[in-house]
């Protein structure tokens, strides 16, 4: 699989364009906007579009959801059905914040705990983590050891969790929980920023490294 990282929308969020190598079909998470973008580094990837994965509803990760699968006729998977609220909100939102192509839509399917997606040969597992947003999901793909995290994690940093449903301690249970059993080794692409490893934000982060949780009594490892 080939990944392409392509900033977006003024929020600069990071759109992932996957590709499998083996039969030349592609996948995009989190077209938040700039599809004209998108588009240009699909062509140059010379991989056709498959599906549209979406990790939350927040306005700079799926603005452009609607649009892209429209222009390109394809399926939207993902993200947890807890946050319909948040893609319902999608016009209201975008108008707040100038995101003027944002729009709601409705997944082809929504996604839960141990739920497997696929575009061409490739297969990823989606773990539920909730905490930034409830319905937020994250892409791991095991043989690459990559982890596509949204707004779960940062180098460095966390998720904010003063939005609506936004809940800290669920936040770094999904962390914790969710994350960190899959390997000190796995990479991760964020939704902002630049990317890591598991083993580095344990032993770094401020917010989730192992030595912060232990001050805390390691509530979030249980």
């Amino acid at each position: 699989m080939k990944v392409t990282i392509i900033p977006v929308t003024p929020f600069q969020q990071n759109c992932s364009l996957l590709s499998c190598e083996e039969t030349g079909k592609a996948a995009v998470i989190d077209p938040g906007g700039d599809l004209d973008l998108i588009l240009r580094r699909l062509e140059e990837s010379n991989a056709v579009l498959e599906k549209i994965f979406v990790t939350h509803g927040h306005v700079d990760h799926a603005a452009g959801v609607a649009e892209l699968s429209r222009r390109m006729a394809v399926p939207v998977e993902g993200p947890h059905h807890d946050d319909q609220y948040w893609i319902d909100a999608l016009g209201e939102h975008g108008r707040e914040y100038g995101f003027e192509w944002a729009e709601p839509f409705t997944p082809d399917r929504w996604l839960v705990q141990g739920d497997k997606v696929q575009f061409g040969n490739v297969i990823m597992d989606v773990h539920h983590c909730p905490g930034h947003t409830p319905g937020h999901v994250v892409y791991y793909h095991q043989a690459m050891k990559l982890a596509f995290v949204g707004d779960v994690l940062f180098c460095g940093s966390i998720g904010r969790t003063d939005f609506p449903g936004g809940d800290y301690e669920t936040l770094i249970r999904s962390i914790t929980q969710k994350l960190w059993p899959l390997g000190n080794d796995v990479q991760f692409v964020s939704g902002h920023g630049p990317v890591s490893s598991f083993g580095l934000e344990r032993q770094t982060n401020p917010y989730v490294s192992d030595r912060e949780l232990a001050k805390s009594g390691g509530w979030g490892l249980h």
